[in-house]
């Protein structure tokens, strides 16, 4: 017997489940997923929540929805972009959270390096400004905020905007679970003393440097979120 879900966001909760469900075969690609009203009798949920999951789903690429037909399950390798990031990793399906952070430290790596050799004056001040909030911030929710806006800035200094849209991507990834991540934030001088590095490397126009500085933070603070979120999920699951 299923058990009901809370109403505390519910949409995103059955958007994780119905999600979690596709990644892991149950619902595999080209197969229809069960009629609203089975669906919504699983998860508990009335087929007004359901449908407005579903909406969701489709805009993520997972499925495609044809009246009078129902939704087919789509194979997002194939088709999916990476709008769809944000709904894996919230889905914390088995993978897919060290996939996304690997990715992160290896687009990382190469967008400071890139920063190291392409920054303008402008963004160069900004990345400054952006630095000194680093260096004050006081809170681990500080740290989180005043991190994602150094690491937009270097995308931004390499001149490449697929590297901006994707920095964002993956940033917009991990601060929708923010709360989540906090504790891996509250050793603040750690976190910021890596980060720094990586800044002043970049602002030292030295591109080796700052790929391996950006390396190192963000395998680091990569590992400590990814254990936070598998403990977050091995723990939902018990």
């Amino acid at each position: 017997m299923s058990v009901p879900l809370t109403r505390e966001s519910l949409v995103d909760q059955i958007a994780r489940r119905v999600t979690e469900d596709i990644l892991t075969g149950r619902y595999p690609p080209g197969s229809l997923l069960p009629p609203e009203r089975d669906l919504a009798a699983e998860y508990g949920v009335t087929r007004t929540s359901l449908k407005h999951t579903l909406v969701r789903l489709e805009q993520a690429g997972l499925i495609s929805t044809r009246h009078g037909v129902g939704s087919t399950v789509r194979d997002f390798q194939a088709t999916g972009g990476a709008g769809l990031l944000p709904m894996l990793l919230e889905a914390g399906s088995e993978g897919w959270l060290d996939d996304v952070f690997e990715a992160r430290r290896l687009v990382g790596a190469l967008i400071a390096r890139e920063a190291a050799t392409s920054m303008d004056e402008a963004t160069e001040t900004m990345l400054a400004t952006s630095a000194a909030a680093l260096s004050a911030a006081t809170t681990a929710a500080e740290v989180q905020l005043a991190e994602a806006d150094v690491h937009r800035l270097l995308a931004r200094a390499t001149g490449n905007r697929v590297f901006v849209l994707l920095t964002n991507t993956l940033i917009d990834s991990y601060l929708a679970l923010a709360p989540l991540l906090e504790p891996a934030f509250t050793d603040i001088g750690p976190v910021t003393g890596l980060l720094a590095r990586v800044v002043d490397a970049v602002r030292g126009r030295d591109p080796d440097a700052a790929a391996a500085a950006s390396d190192r933070y963000l395998s680091e603070t990569g590992a400590a979120m990814g254990r936070l979120l598998h403990r977050t999920q091995t723990a939902g699951r018990d």
